[in-house]
């Protein structure tokens, strides 16, 4: 990672951590009054409801708001009715547009463009190359199964061709992510691909090896949204955490990025004969 794309993954960082989310402290108090009515713990009600402790004491901080099934558990538990999801469902949607998941500006996107310099983009992924991909990281062991159902419902929200209005999807991905992978996965993966470039909303565009050299995409993947209103929100992974940008300095050295990148790229009609050149090698 270079110098500039480290300041702007730490500049996304620090974005995230000092949001302040005091319009919502309500919820927060209501919970830490209804805890200490119960003489309960952080850790028991943290238990009681299945959840870490740490969570349960940003719950009463404000550092966070409880998903609908949690604020459901927790309904449950101190007899509430429905206050505490009502609380938090309107705490969600009061949210800032910086604050919410990714996942949602993915959804809402008027456009999405992903940059992938090393593996096959989430979204366009088949089964066996998701469950791969999951596989390889340590940390995953024990929920790769709850992973791969997230990743799933994403694609449901956005590129299927069964959705009512699928997102228009740009994507531009080194070929080396091609040529990654066991070989029956890489075999499955990109008749996929092949498959998925049939449909009108999806581009893909390939960066070919030979004619890469060094260039900033090399720095790592990152994800661009643009909302129907035109605002833009950013997104750089890496390997803990998906990084939101939402700076317009930010998002302007992602542009920047991007325009270099897919002045690099192959166009569409070329990128999907490569694919299935290389597909052809798999068989």
């Amino acid at each position: 990672m270079d110098v500039s794309t480290a300041g702007l993954c730490a500049t996304a960082a620090r974005t995230a951590e000092d949001i302040n989310m005091s319009e919502h402290q309500g919820l927060p108090a209501r919970l830490r009054e209804l805890r200490a009515a119960r003489r309960m713990a952080q850790d028991r009600l943290a238990e009681a409801i299945g959840v870490s402790k740490s969570l349960v004491s940003q719950f009463e901080s404000g550092k966070a708001i409880p998903q609908a099934g949690t604020a459901q558990r927790l309904d449950e538990l101190f007899g509430t009715g429905t206050e505490i999801q009502e609380q938090a469902r309107t705490a969600h949607e009061d949210l800032r547009p910086w604050m919410r998941p990714w996942h949602e500006h993915e959804r809402r996107a008027y456009l999405l463009r992903i940059w992938e310099p090393m593996l096959i983009p989430g979204l366009l992924q088949c089964e066996p190359y998701m469950w791969a991909v999951f596989s390889a990281v340590p940390r995953n062991a024990g929920r790769i199964d709850t992973l791969m159902a997230a990743r799933r419902e994403r694609q449901a929200n956005t590129i299927n061709r069964e959705h009512p209005t699928p997102v228009p999807v740009s994507t531009i991905i080194g070929e080396i992510a091609l040529r990654r992978g066991p070989r029956d996965v890489l075999k499955a993966q990109l008749g996929h691909l092949a498959d998925v470039t049939h449909q009108r909303h999806v581009k893909v565009r390939v960066v070919p090896i030979d004619g890469e050299g060094i260039h900033v995409g090399l720095s790592g993947p990152f994800h661009i949204a643009t909302l129907p209103d035109g605002r833009r929100f950013g997104q750089m992974d890496d390997q803990l955490i998906g990084h939101p940008v939402t700076g317009a300095g930010d998002l302007g050295h992602l542009e920047l990025a991007w325009e270099e990148i897919d002045a690099l790229a192959l166009p569409v009609i070329q990128s999907r004969d490569l694919i299935l050149r290389i597909l052809d090698e798999y068989k």
